[in-house]
C-alpha cells in the first residue's frame, strides 16, 4: 500500500496514483481480497520481484495437481533464463557470437535475439525408460525415432537440453513501455525458434483495462494475458464512478478470449 507521510494508506501499491479511477478499482479489490488493512508500503520493484516469485509459485503448485492431465516431468524457474538453453533455442548462442565477432553481420541481423522471461516452465526430454514404461516401444539401436530431441538419447550434449513449454511474462503494472517490451519479446519467441512454439502468457495486477488491453488486444503474439483476481476486477469495475468504459472493454478483451483469470492459466497450459 502506498503510505503517506505519516504512515496513513493513501491507495494500493497496484494502482496509478495520478489516476482517480485506477485508485477506486484498486481499492475495490484490495478490499474483496481482504488486504486493506496493510500498512506496511513496498516499493514497485520489492513489489514486481515478489508479484513474479508468488505467480511462479502459484503455476508450479496448481500445474503439479493436474499432473494426471499433462503429465512429465517440469521445471520452473524465475531467475531470467536464458531461452538460448533450451532445445528450441540453442542454435541462438551460436548466432550471438557470430553478430559480436562480425560487424556487417551485426548491422544486418541486429540483436535482442536472446530473450529471458520472467518465468519459464520447462519440460525434460524423455528417457528410454520412460518411453518403454508400459511396453517395449522402441529399442536402443532401432533406426527409428533418431532424430527428435524430446527422445533424450537423441541428443549430444549432457545432460541433455530441457524444451521451454511456457514463457510467463509478470507485470505488476502496465504501462506503454512495458507492454510494448513483452510484444517483442513475444516476436522473438515465435519467430526465432527451432521446434514447437512455447506457450506466451503474461499476468498481470493491472486494475485499469484500458491498460491491460494494450497488452491483451490484438492476435498473433502473446496466447492470452492472464489476471491475478479478474472476477475481483470486474466487480470493481461495476462499481466505481465512471466505471462505465473500464467495463465495458473488460468484457470486450472477456468474451474476445484474449483476457482470463489466474485460475485458468494452468489448465491452458496442459493443452
Amino acid at each position: 500500500m502506498r503510505l503517506s507521510s505519516k504512515g496513513e494508506i493513501t491507495y494500493p501499491d497496484f494502482a496509478d496514483g495520478s489516476s482517480q479511477t485506477s485508485i477506486e478499482i484498486a481499492r475495490h479489490i484490495s478490499a474483496a481480497l481482504r488486504f486493506d488493512k496493510i500498512t506496511e508500503r513496498i516499493d514497485g520493484q520489492t513489489a514486481g520481484s515478489l508479484f513474479e516469485m508468488l505467480t511462479c509459485e502459484f503455476i508450479a503448485s496448481a500445474f503439479a495437481t493436474l499432473a494426471h492431465l499433462r503429465p512429465g516431468r517440469w521445471d520452473y524457474q524465475t531467475a531470467q533464463t536464458k531461452i538460448s538453453k533450451f532445445v528450441q533455442y540453442r542454435h541462438l548462442s551460436t548466432l550471438v557470437s557470430l553478430v559480436k565477432t562480425d560487424p556487417n553481420l551485426a548491422a544486418a541481423l541486429g540483436h535482442g535475439y536472446i530473450v529471458t522471461p520472467d518465468i519459464v516452465i520447462v519440460r525434460q526430454p524423455v528417457t528410454e525408460d520412460e518411453i518403454n514404461h508400459h511396453e517395449a516401444l522402441i529399442e536402443v539401436d532401432e533406426p527409428i525415432a533418431r532424430l527428435t530431441q524430446f527422445r533424450a538419447s537423441n541428443q549430444s550434449e549432457s545432460p541433455a537440453r530441457s524444451f521451454l513449454h511456457a514463457s510467463v511474462s509478470c507485470k505488476w503494472t502496465i504501462r506503454s513501455d512495458r507492454s510494448q517490451n513483452t510484444r517483442t519479446e513475444a516476436l522473438n519467441l515465435i519467430r526465432n525458434r527451432k521446434g514447437p512454439l512455447p506457450h506466451i502468457v503474461a499476468v498481470t495486477a493491472e486494475p485499469l483495462p484500458m491498460r491491460i488491453a494494450s497488452l491483451a488486444l490484438g492476435t498473433g503474439d502473446l496466447d492470452c494475458v492472464y489476471h491475478f483476481a479478474l472476477p475481483e476486477l470486474r466487480a470493481a469495475c461495476a462499481a466505481v464512478a465512471r466505471g462505465e468504459d473500464q467495463l465495458e472493454i473488460l468484457d470486450t478483451m472477456i468474451h474476445g478470449n484474449r483476457l482470463r483469470d489466474i485460475s485458468d492459466l494452468p489448465f491452458d497450459l496442459a493443452v
